[in-house]
Protein backbone atom coordinates (compact mmCIF):
# COMPACT_ATOMS: atom_id res chain seq x y z
CA UNK A 1 0.00 0.00 0.00
CA UNK A 2 1.38 3.42 -0.81
CA UNK A 3 2.13 6.05 1.99
CA UNK A 4 -1.47 7.97 1.18
CA UNK A 5 -3.18 4.93 1.05
CA UNK A 6 -0.99 4.08 4.96
CA UNK A 7 -2.05 7.12 6.30
CA UNK A 8 -5.96 6.88 5.20
CA UNK A 9 -5.95 3.32 6.97
CA UNK A 10 -4.28 4.92 9.95
CA UNK A 11 -6.93 7.66 9.75
CA UNK A 12 -9.72 5.43 9.11
CA UNK A 13 -8.21 2.99 11.85
CA UNK A 14 -8.79 5.86 14.65
CA UNK A 15 -11.78 7.25 13.27
CA UNK A 16 -13.47 3.33 13.85
CA UNK A 17 -12.03 2.75 17.26
CA UNK A 18 -13.11 6.18 18.23
CA UNK A 19 -16.61 5.51 16.81
CA UNK A 20 -17.23 1.96 17.87
CA UNK A 21 -14.15 0.91 20.32
CA UNK A 22 -13.90 -2.78 21.23
CA UNK A 23 -17.14 -3.73 18.81
CA UNK A 24 -14.90 -3.21 16.20
CA UNK A 25 -11.72 -3.98 16.81
CA UNK A 26 -14.21 -7.97 17.30
CA UNK A 27 -15.23 -7.82 13.93
CA UNK A 28 -11.35 -6.85 12.05
CA UNK A 29 -10.08 -9.80 14.08
CA UNK A 30 -13.10 -12.12 12.76
CA UNK A 31 -11.87 -10.91 9.02
CA UNK A 32 -7.70 -11.27 9.98
CA UNK A 33 -7.06 -15.25 9.22
CA UNK A 34 -9.70 -14.87 6.53
CA UNK A 35 -9.52 -11.95 4.56
CA UNK A 36 -6.84 -9.41 6.51
CA UNK A 37 -7.24 -7.45 2.72
CA UNK A 38 -11.14 -6.56 3.21
CA UNK A 39 -10.77 -5.76 6.65
CA UNK A 40 -7.91 -3.20 5.53
CA UNK A 41 -10.20 -1.75 2.36
CA UNK A 42 -13.00 -1.35 4.63
CA UNK A 43 -11.20 0.59 7.13
CA UNK A 44 -9.40 2.92 4.57
CA UNK A 45 -12.37 3.81 2.25
CA UNK A 46 -15.42 3.47 4.63
CA UNK A 47 -13.69 5.20 7.70
CA UNK A 48 -10.63 6.77 6.02
CA UNK A 49 -12.31 8.53 3.18
CA UNK A 50 -16.11 8.32 4.10
CA UNK A 51 -16.63 8.76 7.39
CA UNK A 52 -14.04 11.54 8.07
CA UNK A 53 -16.02 13.58 5.65
CA UNK A 54 -17.31 16.79 7.76
CA UNK A 55 -20.44 17.50 5.91
CA UNK A 56 -22.23 15.35 8.59
CA UNK A 57 -21.48 14.64 12.05
CA UNK A 58 -20.41 11.51 13.61
CA UNK A 59 -23.84 11.01 14.89
CA UNK A 60 -25.96 11.86 11.77
CA UNK A 61 -23.90 9.67 10.32
CA UNK A 62 -24.54 6.38 12.70
CA UNK A 63 -28.11 7.50 12.87
CA UNK A 64 -28.19 6.92 8.90
CA UNK A 65 -25.80 3.93 8.83
CA UNK A 66 -28.31 2.15 11.24
CA UNK A 67 -31.35 2.67 9.17
CA UNK A 68 -29.15 1.60 6.00
CA UNK A 69 -27.98 -1.73 7.92
CA UNK A 70 -31.65 -2.62 9.50
CA UNK A 71 -32.85 -2.15 5.74
CA UNK A 72 -30.43 -4.30 4.35
CA UNK A 73 -30.97 -7.35 6.77
CA UNK A 74 -28.41 -9.99 7.55
CA UNK A 75 -26.21 -7.36 8.64
CA UNK A 76 -26.56 -8.09 12.39
CA UNK A 77 -22.22 -7.85 13.04
CA UNK A 78 -22.17 -4.45 11.74
CA UNK A 79 -25.27 -3.18 13.31
CA UNK A 80 -23.73 -4.24 16.55
CA UNK A 81 -20.94 -2.05 15.43
CA UNK A 82 -23.21 1.21 14.62
CA UNK A 83 -25.05 0.53 17.79
CA UNK A 84 -22.21 1.08 19.15
CA UNK A 85 -20.71 3.73 17.36
CA UNK A 86 -24.37 5.40 17.74
CA UNK A 87 -23.78 5.23 21.66
CA UNK A 88 -20.19 6.52 21.14
CA UNK A 89 -21.65 9.34 18.86
CA UNK A 90 -24.61 10.86 21.76
CA UNK A 91 -27.13 9.01 20.57
CA UNK A 92 -29.34 7.75 23.05
CA UNK A 93 -30.52 3.96 23.68
CA UNK A 94 -33.91 5.85 23.28
CA UNK A 95 -33.39 7.25 20.44
CA UNK A 96 -31.58 4.29 18.59
CA UNK A 97 -35.14 2.19 19.73
CA UNK A 98 -36.88 5.16 17.71
CA UNK A 99 -34.63 5.11 15.07
CA UNK A 100 -35.51 1.35 14.65
CA UNK A 101 -39.41 2.02 15.47
CA UNK A 102 -39.20 3.79 12.27
CA UNK A 103 -37.52 1.19 10.45
CA UNK A 104 -41.05 -0.71 10.67
CA UNK A 105 -42.70 1.04 7.99
CA UNK A 106 -39.75 1.13 5.55
CA UNK A 107 -37.72 -2.28 6.04
CA UNK A 108 -40.22 -4.39 7.50
CA UNK A 109 -41.25 -5.68 11.12
CA UNK A 110 -38.51 -9.42 10.92
CA UNK A 111 -35.76 -6.25 9.96
CA UNK A 112 -36.41 -4.12 12.83
CA UNK A 113 -37.30 -6.94 15.22
CA UNK A 114 -33.87 -8.32 14.42
CA UNK A 115 -32.44 -4.83 14.43
CA UNK A 116 -33.79 -4.01 17.92
CA UNK A 117 -32.39 -7.38 19.11
CA UNK A 118 -28.90 -6.61 18.43
CA UNK A 119 -29.54 -2.89 20.11
CA UNK A 120 -30.82 -5.09 22.94
CA UNK A 121 -27.61 -7.06 23.06
CA UNK A 122 -25.07 -4.16 22.98
CA UNK A 123 -27.66 -2.21 25.70
CA UNK A 124 -27.12 -5.35 27.85
CA UNK A 125 -23.42 -5.44 27.11
CA UNK A 126 -22.84 -1.55 28.26
CA UNK A 127 -25.93 -1.78 31.43
CA UNK A 128 -27.78 0.24 29.53
CA UNK A 129 -31.15 -1.76 30.20
CA UNK A 130 -34.50 -1.09 30.57
CA UNK A 131 -34.50 1.32 27.91
CA UNK A 132 -36.98 4.32 28.97
CA UNK A 133 -37.87 6.56 26.51
CA UNK A 134 -36.61 9.97 26.40
CA UNK A 135 -39.10 12.32 28.80
CA UNK A 136 -40.81 14.88 25.93
CA UNK A 137 -39.77 18.54 25.73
Amino acid sequence: MTKTGDDQYERGLAALREASGDAAQRLLDALADVSPELSRRSVTWSYGDLYVRPELTRRDRELLTLGILTGLGGAEAQLEVHVNGALNAGLTPSEIVEALLQAVVYCGVPRAVNATLVAKKVFAERDLLPVRPTPAG
